[in-house]
């Protein structure tokens, strides 16, 4: 029947439709890729040290909750095993021994059934026949067989070498040419000598355009790829003759010389053989860049034919080029590269999606913002990633004080400023009192909308309640101080600093945005950075402890917004080591030296003096660390909170929405 295909796969017909495969681009029913778990692992790479472009590497590796290169790359190199391990290469000479070794019985029980001379003569060549095959097969070429079962048994011995021979070069002629009469045979030379006078004019750079539709017209029969080019025809020549060549290197030397000596006996004269050789010579000489030498092992028990083992080692050949393109490790490397083609014919169609869904998500990643190059070249996070990431650390840190009843105090509910009459959807951090009508009014609509009946009670959800808006009337300047010294690295204590700074970022950025935010890391010296410096910051392998320098760039900070309530907010896992001299040199010494700690307490004191609310975040069991901290804490009227890595950030966001009250 005639008809037509659409974009979406439909076959048109007279009256009926029938569905194919979907030709119109990505699959509209293909799950949609999870960029926020993706970001989420990623950004979690980075803050812990790994650059963005290797995160990517390794989540892509990984795959997230679904299959990944790696695992598509092991899938691979099983099956590669698994080829190797079940085949060995021997098939066609075992075959040929077998109909040589049917012929001789065949003929020898006619023998022993003739009476004559000329028979007892037959039966002592057949008895003192060569043990090599090759030798057999050659030394019974002018035999005058008596038994005709033993004659055709003889005959399909060079009728298999040269279906065998041909099988290697051209996949499928072995079958083809079963039962090929001497015409076929005769066609078969006559296409492999216009098929050499092409490849050696093209060679000569000869315009070969219309020699070669001359000889697809004369000969296609022969390709069922249909090549359109003559570089498609060389393209899929070379690789099978490549194979073909790698096949015989991996036979051992006896082998090798025999299979040599039978394909000169290929139906029955050396034409075939000088041809298939002057074919493979020109096949290299075009295309050197195949692997014309490589060789494998096979070690398995299953015989394959001359034809067969080509096809594997076209497989395995397959299988190499898909381990490289899944392992990215090479210059330039793409997703794009990973040909999908060949890897469902290899692993079938439930690799090609997930190969296909791992295209998507990199390109969704790069495509959606979350990634951008600086003016380096540098691949990082973008500022929309940042966010992102911090709306889901926050969200952690909502449900942690949630969880563990430690909201902030009920009484200062509503004290950040005047009612202007409108309401909003409550967010985490959100100190206004409820807007009861609304979020009442809420509920009962959600509970119509999902068939219940408001009448039998209605139940409050989260996402139902709203607040108030107010007026801010007082703004905070807080100043989050992290230690980035070495024993942060090496305590596993980094990627929670980094988390803890991200979340609380987030909130002030979203929910309060009238207050100011400075980031400080104190290692041997400090430094203020934005957020995106401080989660790409690597771990420093210097040592120090240098709290003086941080406390003087938050006073500085403090004294930049003098009509900001000052919140200091000091994160670290050691005594202070090192301090700032008058020339900009930081000092170091362990155990801290007197004079660092006289200048440090010194600049704690004038945050005070400011009027800063002061929490030291202590991280590790060190007994003198806590002494030391608790002193200061009592000294400066702050307080000392000991949170669990894990709890990090709920400390900390919890902390500042207590003391900017």
């Amino acid at each position: 029947m005639s008809g037509r295909q659409d974009n979406q796969g439909r076959h048109e017909h007279r009256g009926f439709a029938r569905y194919g495969r979907y030709l119109g681009g990505p699959d509209p029913l293909a799950p949609p890729v999870d960029i926020a778990d993706a970001l989420a692992d990623i950004g979690r790479e980075v803050m812990e040290g790994t650059s963005l472009r290797r995160a990517l590497q390794e989540y892509l590796r990984r795959g997230g909750r679904d299959r990944g290169l790696d695992d598509l790359a092991r899938q691979v190199a099983r099956k590669r095993s698994e080829l190797l391990r079940r085949h060995k290469l021997d098939g066609t000479l075992s075959e040929i021994r077998e109909l040589l070794d049917r012929a001789v019985l065949a003929e020898r029980k006619q023998l022993a059934r003739d009476l004559d001379d000329d028979a007892r003569f037959a039966e002592m060549q057949l008895e003192n026949l060569p043990s090599r095959t090759s030798e057999a097969v050659n030394e019974l070429r002018d035999y005058q067989w008596r038994s005709p079962e033993a004659r055709q048994a003889y005959q399909q011995i060079a009728d298999l070498m040269g279906r065998e021979a041909l099988d290697q070069r051209f996949a499928g002629m072995k079958q083809a040419l079963q039962n090929a009469t001497e015409a076929d045979r005769q066609a078969v030379n006559e296409m492999l000598a216009d098929l050499n006078q092409l490849l050696e004019a093209h060679a000569r750079g000869e315009d070969t355009d219309q020699q070669f539709a001359d000889f697809m017209a004369k000969h296609g029969e022969f390709f069922p790829e249909n090549p359109q080019t003559i570089d498609e025809l060389l393209d899929a020549l070379a690789q099978r003759a490549a194979a073909a060549r790698r096949m015989r290197n991996s036979l051992t030397p006896e082998q090798r010389a025999e299979l040599d000596a039978l394909t000169e006996q290929a139906f029955g004269s050396p034409e075939l053989s000088q041809a298939l050789s002057r074919l493979d010579n020109n096949l290299m000489n075009l295309r050197p860049d195949q692997d014309w030498w490589g060789e494998e092992g096979f070690e398995g028990e299953q015989g394959l034919g001359m034809g067969e083992a080509t096809g594997v080692m076209q497989q395995l050949s397959e299988l190499d080029q898909l381990s490289e393109q899944l392992s990215q490790e090479y210059a330039g490397a793409s997703l794009d590269d990973i040909d999908l083609d060949t890897l469902m014919r290899q692993l079938g169609a439930e690799a090609g999606v997930d190969a296909q869904r791992l295209r998507d998500l990199e390109k969704a990643l790069r495509d959606s913002g979350y990634l951008e190059r600086g003016s380096d070249d540098v691949l990082r996070l973008s500022p929309r990633a940042m966010r992102q990431l911090g709306k889901t650390l926050l969200k952690d840190v909502a449900d942690r004080i949630a969880g563990r009843g430690g909201q902030r105090d009920t009484r200062t509910a509503g004290a950040a400023g005047e009612r202007t009459g409108s309401s909003r959807a409550w967010e985490f951090g959100d100190t206004e009192p409820w807007d009861v009508t609304r979020t009442v009014s809420n509920a009962v609509a959600r509970t119509v909308a999902e068939g219940g009946d408001p009448r039998a009670g209605v139940r409050l959800g989260l996402d139902d309640v709203e607040v108030t808006e107010t007026e801010a009337r007082t703004r905070a300047a807080v100043a989050l101080l992290v230690d980035t010294s070495f024993s942060m690295v090496m305590e596993g204590r980094w990627l929670p600093m980094k988390q803890t700074a991200l979340a609380l970022h987030q909130l002030i950025t979203t929910r309060f945005r009238g207050d100011e935010l400075t980031l400080i890391g104190f290692g041997r010296e400090a430094m203020a950075m934005d957020i995106a410096e401080l989660t790409a910051l690597p771990g420093a392998r210097s040592q120090g402890t240098n709290l003086h320098h941080a406390l003087m760039l938050a006073n500085r900070f403090f004294r930049r917004n003098p009509t900001a309530q000052p919140v200091l907010l000091i994160v670290t896992d050691g005594e202070p080591t090192a301090h700032l001299e008058p020339d900009g040199e930081a000092y170091f010494d362990y155990p801290p030296a007197p004079h660092t700690i006289a200048v440090t307490v010194q600049e704690l004191d004038a945050a005070m003096r400011l009027g800063s609310q002061i929490t030291f975040f202590r991280l590790g069991g060190d007994p003198g660390l806590e002494r030391f901290l608790d002193e200061l804490a009592r000294r400066v009227e702050g307080r000392v909170v000991a949170p669990q890595l894990d709890d990090l950030g709920a400390a900390v966001v919890g902390s500042y929405l207590s003391d900017r009250g």
